[in-house]
């Protein structure tokens, strides 16, 4: 593997942003991140692609935003998958082996597990991922089965199921970016590889990704991926409810959540008052921040209570030794992790990618915001390891006269833009002192020569006959 193949890019496709990232997988096996790029999502709702055409103006400028600051063009990608029609479910499977005394292979393992994607769905549903959770050999449960020997090699299967329609409107967005997909992974696993440790996993643990339009569930149990669900509500819907409910503008609506809204209204006191700015020059508005987190409150409870639905039914509630980890931008509001803890009783803390990431990174990459785009190269970087492939990723110098596009909202959040300017400023002002020297230079030789030409004269130069 050359020095190019260590480079992995992938695409958040989510649905109030979308986060391109390069990352280059380094020698002591954590990550280091060389590019990222953040641009506003508008033509997704709740994980799933309802405006292409947007989507992929979305897509084009994240990209455009990470191969600037990186140098690194991006030709192919992963891309994370979620969206409220997603679902799993459990599955076993088994063979019989012709010779006990040989002992077992990946290739049985592999067979086992392609078997899976022959299972009956419903019309227009298809298989995301098929992940072992556990195997048994002879009836002998919880063992490592490559290199025992037995006649009846069973498996223990989660299966991923999705809208065969959403998937492939999300595989299109991609393609017309002008980039080639690798392959689609659920983005509560992504999420999942970035901001919980191993330990957390075999003891048990219940992973929440707050995002914008979605709210993505992964359970762990010894290691081994036990239940996943994706909720249809997100951060997205405590703005809605902010607008509604003081008939301000999204943005601002936004605003007041993000700066003064909490999960917790006995966090904050009844003289605490935040002033909002009228629509079009009428006069300010000025609001209770208690009422103002009482309303966030009233959703939270409702959408934490479905994901502890969802917790208990899945068989693992009292398995969870390591609590709830909560991630993604949503995990972010004020005294959440408290209000979560009071209302299922489990151990709580916020999940960053920190883990699996170099220390002298970004600051601003090191959130809960880039959970699910940090574990998309993670996992991606596995995925071409266990096939042996290598990605087409290559360095490219960026032409002066490309620009980046200015369409998004806030574009220099992250103070990359201003970085990028610096650079290309650098670079005109060499290439200004490389053209005034190459102009000194001919000025000299022009000398030099119309010097040497006045010293001879036709005669001095003429052949005689």
């Amino acid at each position: 593997m050359n020095k190019m193949n260590n480079i992995i890019a992938a695409i958040d496709i989510g649905t109030t942003k979308i986060v391109a990232v390069i990352g280059k997988k380094e020698a002591d096996g954590k990550f280091r991140v060389l590019g990222i790029g953040k641009a506003k999502s508008s033509g997704v709702k709740r994980g799933n692609v309802l405006n292409i055409e947007e989507t992929v103006d979305g897509i084009k400028t994240a990209i455009k935003i990470a191969e600037l600051q990186s140098n690194i063009k991006i030709k192919e990608v992963f891309v994370g998958i979620a969206g409220q029609n997603i679902k799993c479910i459990g599955n076993s499977g088994y063979i019989n082996r012709p010779n006990f005394e040989q002992e077992i292979t990946q290739e049985e393992i592999d067979l086992l597990e392609n078997d899976q994607y022959r299972i009956a769905l419903e019309p227009g549903e298809e298989i995301i991922h098929v992940l072992p959770k556990s195997f048994s050999v002879d009836n002998e449960s919880g063992v490592k089965p490559i290199g025992i020997c037995g006649n009846r090699l069973e498996g223990q299967f989660h299966v991923i199921i999705g809208k065969s329609m959403n998937i492939k409107n999300l595989k299109r967005c991609v393609e017309k970016a002008g980039i080639k997909l690798i392959s689609l992974f659920l983005e509560p696993i992504a999420s999942a590889k970035a901001s919980l440790t191993e330990d957390e996993k075999e003891a048990g643990v219940a992973m929440i990704d707050i995002g914008g339009g979605t709210s993505d569930l992964a359970i762990y149990y010894e290691g081994s991926i036990c239940h996943t669900a994706v909720v249809p509500f997100g951060g997205n819907v405590l703005t809605n409810d902010i607008k509604q409910a003081y008939n301000l503008l999204e943005k601002d609506a936004e605003e007041l959540k993000v700066k003064h809204g909490a999960a917790l209204a006995e966090t904050i006191s009844n003289e605490e008052v935040v002033s909002v700015p009228g629509i079009s020059g009428r006069s300010a508005k000025e609001i209770s921040k208690k009422d103002l987190s009482r309303i966030i409150q009233a959703r939270m409870d409702e959408i934490i209570g479905i994901i502890e639905f969802q917790i208990k039914n899945s068989g693992y509630a009292d398995k969870l030794g390591a609590g709830i980890v909560l991630t993604g931008g949503g995990s972010l509001l004020r005294a959440l992790p408290q209000f979560v803890s009071f209302k299922t009783g489990y151990e709580i803390r916020i999940g960053n990618p920190i883990l699996y990431l170099n220390s002298d990174i970004q600051e601003n990459v090191n959130s809960p915001i880039f959970s699910t785009s940090v574990g998309l190269i993670i996992v991606g970087d596995e995925f071409l390891n266990k096939l042996g492939k290598k990605t087409e990723t290559g360095l490219f110098e960026i032409q002066e006269e490309e620009k980046v596009v200015k369409a998004i909202s806030k574009p220099d959040e992250f103070g990359f833009l201003d970085e990028l300017e610096k650079k290309e400023a650098k670079k005109k002002e060499i290439t200004k002192e490389r053209l005034t020297y190459k102009e000194i230079r001919e000025s000299k030789v022009n000398k030099i020569l119309s010097s040497l030409s006045k010293l001879f004269d036709d005669s001095d130069t003429k052949i005689n006959e």
